[in-house]
């Protein structure tokens, strides 16, 4: 095959270094901008953190050399965008589960016995900052305080491994015992022993052995405890269903004497290893602030979010034009690299400043009346009305978030898709799932409106949403269906 040289023209779309460091740092969270910060002051010497003094030296107006922690303050009335930015564009077993599911979301448990750290301890430091025992080691360490024998407390061990985080025998005893090659009955002594532990309950097979548990462990004299005996160990499916009329039925209980029963057992808790599963909370750092000025809405961007970086002055200065060595080129290096960091976030402040002063201009009903007044919004509405890309919009709303008079949102918050209407214009899906909430929470508690009396009151007041939608809208908030919600107390 003879080799020859062909020379051809094409187009090709190649993205800048700086370009590049620009979008990424446009889809950074808050804490990841604040971990690129970090690395970016331990590579490049040329960047240090701003310290504010009084004989701050003034830097040229011309040359990015910082970026300042002041916020840039408009309102919604104002047609001035804060700055420049750059755009970014796109070159039975059923049912007991049921019924733990229902009273775990709609039920105020409170068991003060249900193990944990409680009490003032909660309040002392040195317990705050170590780490939560576990479920396990709170066990084990009640296993070895009793006086079993050592084979039984090997039994007791692997009974206590087998129970999960919720305080519940995953595995089925008759398998452990093949396990551990001993008799049934020893096993379930040593399992007997296990659920008298704290907390009360833990190492029961089902719901209804948890419930009982704890009754047992309620003093005799306590007021319908038989009673709430008698309905969790046999009628379980119908408590969890809340046919109240036929468990009064069963029962001959009349339903004043049923209420009692179920406050009683409104104490007790579905998962007695809850207490020991708590997770840490996950706290939100709002990028931008929203808040009424007379008869404005005002936004700013949090200045705890900003970081407060510029050129290190005396680093700069040793940068000699004519000399070409690796130590005055690699000084040249860091300081082209320093200033492109620097205007990369200043991009980054003046673009989700841009985009947030945008939709509160576009959402100021909600900041005024509440969610049922959302407008249906999209990413192109943004991007069109600030002259950007859609997919820019996109990376500004991702994991950034607004603090508002009415709480934080995520920015993706405010937009939602059209629903349709009596009067023919559009309105928000986010403002239908308000409304939705808003009836369930007014609604009767014994007689809960069903998904077609919702959409017949939707549609009452305006707003076109069948009844397979308002179950969809529902089911998304994590709100039960009417028979689920149905209450007597």
């Amino acid at each position: 095959m003879k080799q020859s040289l062909q020379l051809k023209l094409g187009t090709q779309l190649t993205m800048a270094p700086q370009l590049q460091q620009a979008i990424r740092l446009l889809q950074l969270s808050t804490l990841d901008l604040q971990q690129e910060v970090q690395s970016a002051l331990e590579s490049n010497p040329l960047l240090e953190t701003e310290v504010e003094t009084l004989d701050e030296p003034k830097q040229d107006q011309n040359t990015p050399s910082s970026v300042s922690a002041s916020n840039t303050t408009v309102t919604t009335d104002s047609n001035e965008q804060p700055g420049e930015s750059f755009d970014f564009g796109d070159n039975d077993n059923n049912w007991e589960q049921t019924a733990s599911e229902s009273f775990s979301t709609h039920t105020d448990w409170r068991n003060s016995d249900s193990g944990g750290n409680q009490g003032n301890d909660d309040f002392l430091p040195e317990l705050q900052n170590s780490a939560p025992q576990s479920l396990r080691d709170h066990l084990l360490w009640q296993l070895n305080l009793t006086s079993l024998s050592s084979e039984d407390k090997l039994i007791g061990e692997t009974l206590i491994d087998a129970i999960s985080d919720d305080g519940f025998l995953e595995s089925p005893l008759d398998e452990l015992t093949v396990a551990l090659n001993v008799e049934n009955d020893e096993a379930l002594a040593v399992l007997k022993i296990i659920q008298q532990f704290d907390p009360t309950g833990c190492g029961a097979r089902d719901l209804r052995e948890n419930l009982l548990l704890q009754l047992d462990q309620l003093a005799p004299e306590t007021p319908w405890r038989a009673q709430a005996q008698d309905i969790v160990g046999q009628y379980l499916t119908l408590l969890g269903k809340r046919d109240f009329r036929q468990l009064s039925r069963r029962t001959r209980l009349a339903e004043a004497q049923l209420k009692e029963i179920m406050q009683l057992i409104q104490t007790l808790t579905p998962y007695p290893g809850a207490s020991f599963s708590r997770q840490e909370p996950q706290y939100l750092i709002p990028d931008v602030i929203v808040s009424r000025h007379q008869q404005y809405w005002q936004v700013e961007l949090n200045p705890e979010t900003i970081p407060r970086l510029r050129i290190n002055n005396e680093y700069a200065a040793l940068i000699k034009r004519a000399d070409n060595s690796s130590q005055n080129n690699f000084l040249r290096e860091q300081l082209q690299e320093a200033r492109w960091f620097l205007k990369s976030l200043q991009s980054r402040h003046d673009t989700l400043l841009k985009v947030a002063n945008k939709i509160v201009e576009k959402q100021q009903d909600f900041f005024e009346i509440g969610p049922e007044a959302m407008k249906p919004m999209v990413l192109t509405d943004i991007a069109s009305a600030i002259g950007m890309h859609q997919s820019t919009i996109s990376r500004v709303t991702t994991q950034k978030y607004m603090l508002t008079p009415r709480g934080v949102f995520e920015l993706k918050y405010f937009f939602s898709s059209a629903v349709n209407t009596n009067s023919g214009e559009g309105a928000s899906s986010t403002a239908i799932r308000a409304l939705i909430r808003k009836l369930v929470e007014t609604e009767h508690s014994r007689k809960p409106l069903s998904d077609s009396k919702i959409s017949q009151e939707l549609d009452n007041q305006g707003f076109q949403v069948a009844r397979r939608t308002v179950a969809k809208y529902r089911e998304s908030m994590g709100i039960l269906s009417s028979s689920e919600r149905k209450r007597l107390v």
